[in-house]
């Protein structure tokens, strides 16, 4: 099983950076604007459309608030398995977003490296503003 572990330095606090990454239908606005455009919630769940047009339905695992620690699945054709976390450390002044993916084939890791990549300077810029 292939993993991606992607470290984000933010400006913005730990608190105001958790309050974002835990507003699971805010991700267009919040925490990815530009990266995702749309999120529905549906019962313990979100359909998330990102830019490049495609929708992937994202069951919850997890929302641990004392951990600052959210954890989704995606049911998506170009993946058997995926697991992702997202978790919040406080850091100085700011904050460090660990956002970790676990995913089977491997073969599919160029792809989610770029859209990680990709949603990692989403997510900081947006946090940044903070």
């Amino acid at each position: 099983m292939a993993s991606l572990v992607k470290r984000i330095g933010v400006r913005a606090s730990a608190q105001a950076a958790w309050d974002a990454v835990s507003d699971i239908g805010a991700l267009p606005t919040r925490l990815v604007p530009g990266f995702v455009i749309d999120t529905k919630l549906e019962p313990g769940a979100r359909a998330v459309t990102f830019a490049n047009g495609v929708t992937v339905r994202e069951p919850i695992v997890a929302l641990d608030e004392a951990e600052r620690r959210l954890v989704w699945t995606a049911e998506a054709a170009r993946t058997r398995h995926y697991n992702a976390a997202v978790q919040v450390f406080a850091q100085g002044d700011g904050a460090m977003i660990v956002w970790t993916a676990d995913f089977l084939p491997d073969e599919a890791g160029e792809a989610i490296d770029a859209a990680m990549t990709a949603g990692a300077a989403a997510m900081k810029a947006a946090l940044d503003k903070l």
